[in-house]
C-alpha cells in the first residue's frame, strides 16, 4: 500500500497555497497518496481545526501522515511539531491543534530552515517533514524530542446534578450544531436544550421529523447534534460555537 498523507488546512481553494503544498509532497514523496480532509477551516480557527482532526485521523489506516496547518502564529517563535500516536504521524504548528491526540503521543520539535518563508511554513517546513515521514524517515531523525507541547483540549461536558451540561463545538455547512456531549451520557427520552430552547427528545435520523422542525440526535461523530430538517438550526436558534447545551 502506498504511503498516505492527509491535508487539513484553513487555506481555502481560491489561491495557490494548497497546490504549492501538494507540489512539495508530490516532488518529495513520489508514491504517496494525498487525501484532502478539508481546506475550509475558518481562517485561524484552531478550535475547529482540532475538532475536525479529532474526528477523522483515527479513521485512516495506521501509518498515515496527517499534515495539519491552521497557523495564525506562523513565523513567530511558536514551534513546529512532528508527532506519533497510535501508529499515525502528524506535522503541525505547536498551537494546540494536536491536543486531541491520545495519551502516550510522542512529540518532536522540527527545525525551521533559514530558507523557509516566514509566512508559509506549510510549504517550507511541514510539507517536507510529512514527505520524509511518508518515505520512511524515523521521527527522531527529523527533530528533537520534547515533553511540553502546547495543549489546549476541547471543552468536556459535565454534570451539574440535574443535567449533563455541554456546549456547541462546531457548526457544519448545513447549520447543524455539533455538541461535545457523547451519546452514551444521555438518558433515553431526555429532552435537549440549547441556549435555553427545548429542541425535543433524541431522534434517530432526519426523516423522523417534518420539514422545518428541530431534531436532536446522536450524530456520526458520536455526540449529540441538533439540526433542522432541510433547514439551519444555527440560523433559526441564532446560536453558534460555545452555546450551552443541556441534556
Amino acid at each position: 500500500m502506498p504511503p498516505l498523507i492527509t491535508l487539513l488546512t484553513d487555506f481555502g481553494t481560491a489561491d495557490s497555497y494548497v497546490g504549492e503544498v501538494k507540489a512539495v509532497l508530490a516532488s518529495q514523496a513520489h508514491d504517496a497518496q494525498l487525501i484532502d480532509v478539508t481546506h475550509h477551516v475558518p481562517p485561524g480557527d484552531l478550535r475547529t481545526g482540532q475538532y475536525i482532526l479529532s474526528r477523522v485521523w483515527h479513521r485512516f489506516p495506521p501509518g498515515a501522515v496527517h499534515l495539519v496547518v491552521v497557523d495564525p502564529g506562523v513565523g513567530t517563535p511558536r514551534r513546529a511539531l512532528a508527532a506519533e500516536a497510535a501508529g499515525h504521524y502528524f506535522v503541525a504548528p505547536d498551537n494546540g491543534l494536536l491536543s486531541c491526540l491520545p495519551a502516550g503521543a510522542r512529540f518532536l520539535s522540527l527545525p525551521i530552515p533559514a530558507t523557509a518563508a516566514p509566512t508559509f511554513h506549510a510549504r517550507d517546513v511541514f510539507a517536507p517533514a510529512a514527505a520524509q515521514i511518508a518515505n520512511g524517515t524515523a521521527l527522531t531523525h527529523l527533530g528533537t524530542i520534547i515533553t511540553d507541547p502546547y495543549l489546549s483540549p476541547l471543552p468536556a461536558p459535565r454534570s451539574d446534578g440535574v443535567a449533563v451540561v455541554g456546549e456547541v463545538l462546531y457548526v457544519d455547512r448545513f447549520g447543524t450544531l455539533v455538541t461535545n456531549i457523547p451519546g452514551e451520557m444521555v438518558e433515553p427520552g431526555v429532552r435537549i436544550k440549547i441556549a435555553g430552547t427545548d429542541v425535543g427528545a433524541l431522534r434517530r435520523t432526519y426523516g423522523d421529523v417534518e420539514r422545518g422542525q428541530f431534531m436532536a440526535y446522536v450524530g456520526s461523530g458520536g455526540t449529540v447534534e441538533v439540526a433542522v430538517r432541510e433547514g439551519s438550526a444555527a440560523r433559526l436558534l441564532g446560536v453558534g460555537v460555545g452555546a450551552e447545551v443541556r441534556a
